[in-house]
């Protein structure tokens, strides 16, 4: 689907504006999400180095303006970019809402009672390893978009699904720790924060299939056979 992109970044228009837009946008999350996981585990007061809420507003105005370029352009030109056209929108959707979860660890880093840290050693390194994975590849993927890179895509795809069943295994094995154990306010984050990890990883996910996915398979992760109806 994006190797259409090539053609798009060969002119000046709407639809380059719009990609350029979305570019920013992903760059913009990336900033918020690193933000926000230093505000819950490494800041005893929840101090945030970048503005999440102002950043989030202009993310939704990138969303808006991206809308709005692609449909002007579509209405003044053929039917010969409507794919791309969509598959636009279609992405700008998950980008602001891994805005929407950058923000609701900031959340919970302001609830939390001082830096969030798994008193057990092995969940602590695997979360560590997941926030720092999860990072990467906003990176891995931006290159991914502006090369229409399918190898970049596929190897994201693989990553953050094993990173979303190991969330969904934390967050089951938090509901089973006693009271003995660990903190009421600790386990009630921990099993949070993988919640709202897993939601970024998975939206960044869903903007990885655009890359290897025909549009109406966008959102998932295997490609379906050329013969399938």
């Amino acid at each position: 689907m994006f190797t259409e992109l090539k053609r798009i970044l060969q002119r000046e228009g709407l639809l380059q504006q719009a990609l350029n837009e979305s570019h920013k946008m992903l760059r913009q999350d990336w900033t918020m999400f690193n933000a926000a996981v230093k505000s819950l585990r490494e800041s005893d007061t929840a101090e945030v180095d970048v503005d999440i809420d102002s950043m989030d507003i202009q993310i939704n105005k990138f969303e808006r303006d991206v809308r709005k370029k692609v449909l002007t352009h579509l209405a003044v030109h053929d039917v010969a970019d409507l794919n791309i056209g969509l598959v636009l929108i279609n992405i700008v959707i998950d980008i602001e809402r891994i805005g929407d979860y950058t923000k609701n660890i900031v959340t919970l880093a302001e609830n939390h009672p001082g830096k969030l840290v798994i008193p057990f050693p092995e969940w602590e390194k695997d979360l560590k390893e997941t926030e720092t994975a999860i990072s990467r590849h906003f990176g891995v993927l931006i290159e991914s978009l502006a090369k229409s890179d399918r190898s970049l895509a596929e190897s994201l795809l693989d990553e953050m699904w094993r990173i979303k069943k190991a969330c969904s295994k934390y967050v089951a094995a938090t509901l089973k720790l006693d009271s003995s154990e660990i903190k009421v306010a600790d386990a009630v984050a921990i099993a949070l924060y993988y919640r709202y990890l897993k939601r970024i990883a998975g939206h960044l996910m869903n903007i990885a299939t655009s890359v290897v996915n025909p549009f109406h398979k966008i959102g998932y992760r295997k490609q379906i056979p050329v013969d399938e109806p």
